[in-house]
């Protein structure tokens, strides 16, 4: 028999719940409030069959266009040949949960706010770019000592006997 080529197949794994993740969904899934241009990530939990996206979104990012009663709207880019279109699509919310993507950026927003202020108050000006990792500092090593090592000369006739 050849494969299928289903809506959910080769997704055997891929929707299966996590090690010790099975059983009844948390709460928190339902009580939390997404608003709109939060980035959120799609991860299909294979006991809620409704409101399931693709196979090919499970595991994407995407932000947030549209909130209904039991469902949102993500707009997640998919390349398609040479292009990658912006797909709008509606996902329960038991499929998705938020983003951890901009956590990185907004601390850094805020240590730079930060910097900035202290840098105001002492009247100076302050660069808060990123720099690239430059190279490692030299350094000389010390207390090594030199040791000439020469090698013992093979005798074949010794070796025959037995060893020295």
């Amino acid at each position: 028999m050849p494969a299928g080529h289903g809506l959910r197949s080769r997704t055997r794994d891929l929707f299966q719940r996590g090690f010790r993740k099975k059983g009844t969904i948390n709460l928190t899934t339902y009580l939390r409030t997404y608003k709109v241009g939060d980035y959120v990530d799609v991860k299909v939990n294979g006991a809620i069959h409704k409101g399931m996206p693709h196979k090919f979104y499970h595991g994407r990012t995407g932000q947030v266009w549209n909130v209904t009663k039991r469902a949102i709207g993500v707009e997640i880019n998919k390349q398609v040949g040479n292009r990658i279109i912006k797909k709008r699509i509606h996902v329960r919310v038991e499929h998705v949960q938020p983003s951890r993507c901009t956590e990185e950026f907004k601390l850094r927003k805020k240590l730079n706010d930060k910097l900035k202020a202290e840098a105001r108050a002492r009247g100076k000006v302050i660069s808060t770019k990123r720099q690239p990792a430059g190279p490692k500092p030299g350094f000389i090593v010390g207390g090594a000592t030199i040791e000439t090592v020469t090698p013992i000369p093979y005798d074949v006739v010794n070796d025959l006997k037995g060893g020295y």
